[in-house]
């Protein structure tokens, strides 16, 4: 074992840029502890044990995965008891929830931190195997001198992620020795047991989570697919994903080339995308059948051998999926359960005279929702749609509420009417209500309290009846806590408020895609069709200007493709390129290859992009990707002007 200070004077060495023969993992977290959490390896820590109040919130939240994962990890603690190994099970923020030892060296067990409640979080111990698993998101050995503080570097410990059935990393499994044989490679079969107990604890949250759903097991080899399959996933009775194993992800994801898809990406995702299949199906590759009726072909070509567990109880299906909505409405959604669950509240308000408030990002379909409300009414009238934000702020007066005779020098001598009166007997859209200036909005609210409009000019009043539909991308509630505007004007309007999801968060991306297609095909006369390359570029994209961004990007796809396929190459720059989106200026240096990601303050704009879209926008899976912090990926994309959920 290294001495203390040869220890010490090492991570400066590899602080300052120097080479090691460390493990990249090892390098990343120490770089870490350096850079973002400003630990100094010249300090060492005594374990940390978090107080008794603290200990029972953490394992009152993992009570059910413990309960879950019981037999697992017992079966593993038999397994290395004998070699000295103690098991812990910390959370996804490093408090050991569940311990496993010999009671026999317990007190220096505790002084370790190899103990209950003990907090392995990187920037409170420094690299550790929990700590070092949490953030990379990837199994890892840390062994003795691989620690960062050197309080710890008696120790070897292995460890490996747990996720939950949406992908997200929710606990980690390690066992640990206070002593243990010089070689590293001694921890290889430790890290392939734990790494296999993680996995089956996976399967049987996904299998306990999922009783009203069918299963999927899917290997590469027939031999273990009952009891340790490669992938698992669960299926409603519609046939879409509900949940997935992280090990299931990755294999599909390496078999099927889904380089641009994460394990929250397929949930909501039809089976039939992925694999010769449907939901009716499934009865026939339950146990019993021989292994060669037992195959599945994937869409790419490849094969798995699949086995199905039927639902415990009835399976949610088709009928209680959707429901009956008018025809303009229903041409919303293609299956988004958050599109028609909006949609069904908007029907049964659409021909009652109550004031709608439509919020949304640019681009996400405002003003179609607004005209499908108005189609869906027994006798429409008239739509007349206003863009608030489009208007001078001189004429905006003149325009929506009209003129007198002679009202002003210019005015037209028949005066005008404006387009609150013109759309009487039908629907007004106010579009960007937001920017309506304060002036008007007293006048806004006489129209919808009083049910009268008065021109320009004007001195009597003149009566009108409407729908009045309003839309904003900005917080509104805010601006009245800024005083921009007005309190009583808003009440009256978001009477019924509904909120339109952002295109990166439908589960119907795919069906949206291939309906603006069609549209396209239309108008130019022939039928283009999205390669699986180019429709997964596209669900990697994480469209700010949503809907309509992508029927521009469609519509320039199809023009530039040759031929009915439509590959990537066709696609705009800032969709397969992101780093090259008009207007974005690079003001971080690139790294050299050679560089470890986690151990530099810079890293080309460019990467940062693909990588943040290749994760969905997720700060948190871009993080575990490059193998830094959170907080380290906020201050890349803040210099950089990216905004990331």
């Amino acid at each position: 074992m290294v001495s203390t200070l040869s220890h010490i004077r090492e991570i400066e060495r590899v602080a300052m840029g120097g080479a090691s023969g460390r493990d990249m993992p090892v390098v990343q977290s120490w770089l870490r502890c350096v850079n973002d959490y400003r630990l100094d390896p010249a300090q060492a820590q005594e374990a940390y044990i978090v107080p008794e109040t603290t200990l029972r919130e953490h394992r009152e939240q993992a009570e059910e995965l413990i309960r879950i994962g019981r037999s697992g990890l017992e079966t593993l603690f038999n397994q290395v008891a004998e070699q000295k190994y103690v098991l812990l099970l910390s959370d996804a923020r490093g408090v050991t929830v569940e311990f496993m030892g010999d009671p026999t060296f317990d007190n220096q067990l505790r002084k370790a931190g190899l103990y209950l409640g003990s907090e392995w979080s990187e920037n409170r111990a420094g690299t550790c195997a929990v700590g070092a698993c949490i953030v990379s998101g990837k199994p890892v050995v840390i062994h003795q001198d691989d620690h960062f503080d050197t309080s710890h570097i008696g120790l070897t410990c292995t460890a490996a992620p747990i996720y939950d059935t949406l992908g997200d990393l929710t606990a980690v499994l390690d066992i640990s020795q206070l002593r243990s044989p010089t070689a590293k490679a001694s921890q290889q079969l430790a890290l392939h047991l734990v790494a296999a107990t993680a996995r089956r604890i996976e399967l049987a949250n996904l299998i306990s989570r999922t009783r009203n759903d069918w299963v999927l097991r899917l290997s590469r080899l027939p031999d273990f697919l009952d009891v340790d399959p490669d992938a698992a996933l669960s299926l409603d009775g519609t046939g879409r994903v509900t949940g997935i194993t992280h090990g299931g992800f990755n294999a599909l994801a390496r078999a099927m080339n889904l380089t641009a898809f994460t394990a929250r990406d397929l949930v909501g995702e039809r089976i039939d995308r992925f694999f010769e299949i449907e939901i009716d199906d499934l009865p026939r590759y339950m146990r019993g059948g021989a292994d060669r009726e037992r195959v599945l072909r994937a869409r790419d070509g490849s094969a798995f051998f699949a086995s199905s567990i039927a639902p415990v109880v009835q399976p949610r299906g088709p009928a209680a999926a959707r429901p009956r909505l008018p025809g303009a409405l229903s041409s919303l959604s293609f299956g988004d359960p958050r599109m028609e669950a909006m949609l069904a509240r908007v029907s049964r308000l659409a021909g009652l005279d109550i004031p709608i408030l439509i919020h949304g990002e640019t681009g996400t379909g405002k003003e179609v929702l607004a005209r499908a409300i108005h189609e869906s009414r027994e006798r429409p009238g008239p739509f007349v749609a206003v863009n608030c934000a489009a208007i001078p702020e001189h004429l905006i007066e003149s325009e929506l509420f009209g003129y007198a005779p002679g009202a002003f020098t210019g005015a037209a001598p028949r005066g005008k009417t404006g387009l609150i009166e013109a759309a009487a007997g039908g629907t007004l859209f106010l579009d960007e209500i937001g920017d309506m200036p304060l002036s008007l909005q007293s006048r806004l609210l006489r129209v919808l309290s009083e049910g009268e409009v008065q021109p320009v000019g004007a001195l009597k009043t003149r009566p009108v009846r409407l729908k009045l539909i309003s839309a904003s991308h900005r917080d509104l509630g805010r601006l009245v806590a800024e005083g921009r505007f007005r309190e009583d004007l808003y009440y009256r309007l978001n009477a019924a408020t509904f909120t339109l999801p952002p295109l990166r968060e439908r589960l119907d991306f795919d069906a949206l895609a291939d309906r603006i297609l069609a549209r396209i095909a239309a108008e130019i006369g022939r039928s283009p069709r999205l390669s699986p390359g180019a429709r997964m570029a596209l669900r990697a994209h994480p469209w700010p200007g949503n809907l309509r961004e992508l029927h521009n990007a469609l519509k320039v796809a199809a023009a530039l493709s040759e031929g009915e396929m439509i590959d990537p190459d066709a696609l705009p720059e800032q969709i397969v390129r992101p780093g090259a989106r008009p207007g974005f200026r690079p003001t971080l240096a690139p790294i050299p290859p050679a560089t470890p990601l986690g151990g530099t303050d810079a890293i080309g704009e460019g990467d940062l992009l693909r990588e943040l879209a290749a994760c969905g926008g997720n700060v948190s899976a871009l993080a575990r990707r490059l193998g830094v912090n959170r907080s380290t990926v906020h201050r890349w994309l803040k210099r950089g002007g990216v905004r990331a959920r």
